[in-house]
């Protein structure tokens, strides 16, 4: 759909006749507003007018036709300057095309049609750039750091903290977190508030990739470079160039491509499979993964000196459990958002409801929530999300511990284990999720070292 601002079209034409000819024919579509110049040097000189298309005569009587493309591409290159000319020199048209030109035309009985076209092509062109432009705006705001990452507590204020001091450098970013914590969420967020938020975001998910398709996938190929290669492929490494790459999982790297990985990182730049062109990056790279490369590293599971070029600067995400109360304001998010989409009345929670969500482990984290809010959403009546709506679905038996018949004491002890090893020990904590004291904890713990439970 075009813009529903008029069109500015300049047009330069020395010959009079020709000019009002031009004019005329432009002029009667009413989403173009025409303004005349019969000399190179008064165009450039009204340039600021911000025309989006220049019809520019070859031979002009200040001015060489090359001179005042040049001066109009110098002061804005989205210009679309269409060449109108009374020569034939296949060499001139070419030339100019090079130079940036966006069509070039001759004056012959067929100008009309040909300069219509070539016009209406430019103003798709004009569209397309802005409709880019438009959406950019929109993901930047999208994916400011208060937009995008949702929470109040003391452990995503931390992650703000982190963020804030990634966007102002191009360190290289290494996010850590449970899966469905929102790893490329927060890459987003970083690449979208930083100085190469113009460019392009490219992710990929290692894991998701066959490991005889990643390096090409990473670097590209030549056409023939290998069976199949039927023709050249760009890497997602050229592509993010001047932007940013993420790439997800990367504790998911075979060995042999972590070396080359390195080689990238360290040098700047790339060679396509098959090919001997060596491309220069600027690309700033952020990584992801749920795995403890430090841990890795130690088992011989990931490359050292890779790992330490990878650190940079650490963003680890919080687990949902942790996040108290994030977790409701997280969920009216994703509510709101969800009945927006399907064009729904608002729904709101009960505090039962709330209370049963708070009680939950999550193991699937924030995208297990989406899940769970998007299905209570439908199942819930009179636009009330009731405790009943609320449906978990966990496929980790250890959040189903309920499975065996066990003694009391039995189910005890599992119970207690279960919330140990999620926390991490934590006694304190343990003891304020389960209402009991830490010295009840610490008898029980004595206990199953005394029964060989532990």
């Amino acid at each position: 759909m075009y813009e529903k601002d008029p069109v500015k079209i300049f047009v330069v034409e020395d010959d009079p006749s020709y000019s009002k000819f031009m004019q005329y024919v432009l002029s009667l579509n009413p989403d173009y507003e025409v303004v005349v110049f019969d000399n190179g040097t008064d165009c450039i000189k009204n340039l600021h007018q911000q025309p989006q298309i220049i019809t520019l005569d070859y031979t002009l009587p200040d001015l060489p036709g090359e001179k005042v493309l040049k001066d109009i591409r110098d002061f804005d290159a989205s210009i679309n300057v269409i060449i109108v000319s009374a020569q034939e020199k296949i060499g001139t048209a070419v030339q100019l095309l090079k130079l940036g030109a966006f069509d070039y035309i001759t004056k012959d009985e067929e100008t009309k049609d040909r300069l219509l076209n070539s016009i209406n092509n430019a103003r798709s062109k004009v569209s397309l750039i802005k409709e880019i432009d438009t959406l950019k705006q929109e993901i930047t705001g999208k994916y400011e750091f208060d937009n995008s990452i949702i929470g109040s507590s003391s452990e995503i204020k931390k992650v703000f903290q982190m963020l804030e001091k990634a966007v102002k450098t191009n360190i290289t970013v290494s996010v850590t977190g449970e899966t469905g914590t929102g790893k490329e969420l927060v890459a987003k967020a970083i690449h979208y508030n930083s100085n190469r938020k113009k460019e392009n975001f490219v992710a990929v998910n290692i894991a998701a990739i066959p490991t005889e398709l990643i390096e090409s996938e990473l670097f590209g190929h030549e056409k023939g470079a290998f069976t199949g290669a039927a023709t050249r492929r760009i890497g997602k490494f050229e592509e993010s160039d001047g932007g940013s790459i993420f790439l997800d999982e990367i504790g998911e790297m075979d060995l042999n491509l972590q070396a080359k990985l390195l080689r990238v990182l360290q040098e700047k730049e790339v060679t396509r499979i098959g090919g001997n062109k060596i491309i220069k990056l600027n690309t700033r790279v952020i990584v992801a993964t749920h795995r403890d490369l430090a841990e890795e590293v130690k088992q011989g599971k990931f490359r050292e000196d890779l790992y330490y070029r990878l650190l940079g600067l650490p963003v680890k995400l919080p687990p949902l459990r942790n996040r108290g109360n994030d977790i409701i304001i997280i969920a009216r998010h994703l509510l709101s958002e969800f009945t927006k989409e399907n064009e729904m009345a608002d729904i709101s929670i009960s505090p039962d409801a709330k209370s049963k969500l708070l009680k939950y482990s999550f193991p699937g984290n924030v995208r297990e929530l989406k899940s769970i809010i998007e299905l209570s959403a439908v199942m819930c009546n009179d636009n009330m999300i009731q405790e009943e709506d609320i449906i978990f679905a966990s496929p980790n038996k250890e959040d189903n511990i309920i499975t065996e018949e066990l003694t009391l004491k039995e189910y005890t002890f599992k119970i207690l284990l279960h919330f140990l090893k999620k926390y991490d020990n934590n006694v304190l904590r343990v003891a304020d999720i389960l209402d009991i004291g830490k010295s009840t904890i610490y008898r029980y713990i004595k206990e199953m070292e005394d029964e060989n439970v532990l």
